[in-house]
């Protein structure tokens, strides 16, 4: 490829590619960007969803000497048909490197997942790795923090009372979001864990601490989509280029 620059991030190379027009190659970008920082020999947690599948791709290009754990079954599939070693998370005791998408980016590097029905599973293995990386395209980047619906992955069991717990935990917080089942097609999706997912149209969070506390106390919740103090960096791609952040 031609016109591209490369710089030193911590010792790492990455890649930026100067203006991006196109929305899809946004994603392309900060995935090639994201393969470069994965060396042989590492064990790599796979992201799920768009960006992260461009991630993917991209890594199994350069025919590395690695060891996948995949994010969801999506993944773990790609990962295989490009011939990517896949393991299962129980198979590793730490990850050296997990890259994956966001749906949100704010101050600080807060992320919201779990666009993609993926976020147990993406918690999971972003705790049980050294170092964690979030890539997304610039509109991802927002303030206030909150826009992105906040999903919360819930036992299906149950579920109506466990909606009805959350309410009241997000009036505690001052925040009037009653959240609402997530359906395809007039069918609840399904998690890869066979929960079920709800989301909440906050609109912003004044204090994503004080609400990932309170959503996780309501029994029946699994997990739900702040991922706060977890990203050690982020790539982010727009028009100009790929951007290195940090907290």
């Amino acid at each position: 490829m031609t016109g591209l620059n490369a710089i030193l991030l911590a010792g790492r190379r990455a890649i930026f590619y100067p203006k991006i027009m196109d929305a899809e190659e946004q994603k392309r970008a900060v995935g090639r960007a994201a393969a470069e920082l994965v060396a042989s020999g590492m064990t790599v947690g796979l992201g799920t969803g768009s960006t992260a599948a461009w991630f993917v791709r991209a890594l199994a290009e350069r025919k590395l000497d690695i060891r996948g754990v995949p994010t969801s079954d999506a993944t773990g599939a790609l990962a295989r048909e490009l011939g990517i070693t896949v393991v299962a998370l129980d198979e590793v005791n730490l990850i050296d490197l997990t890259i994956d998408g966001a749906d949100e980016i704010g101050p600080g590097l807060s992320l919201i997942k779990g666009g993609g029905a993926a976020l147990l599973r993406e918690k999971l293995v972003w705790e049980a790795s050294r170092r964690c990386v979030a890539i997304a395209d610039s509109s991802k980047v927002v303030t206030p923090f909150g826009k992105f619906p906040l999903p919360i992955e819930v036992i299906a069991f149950g579920h109506k009372g466990t909606a009805n717990r959350l309410c009241d935990a997000f009036a505690e917080c001052d925040l009037g979001v009653a959240p609402r089942l997530r359906l395809k097609d007039g069918v609840p999706v399904k998690t890869d864990s066979g929960n079920l997912i709800y989301d909440a149209a906050c609109g912003s969070i004044p204090d994503p601490a004080l609400l990932a506390a309170a959503i996780k106390s309501v029994t029946g919740v699994v997990e739900h989509g702040l991922f706060l103090d977890l990203a050690d960096e982020a790539l982010v791609s727009g028009p100009t280029g790929v951007q290195h952040l940090t907290p």
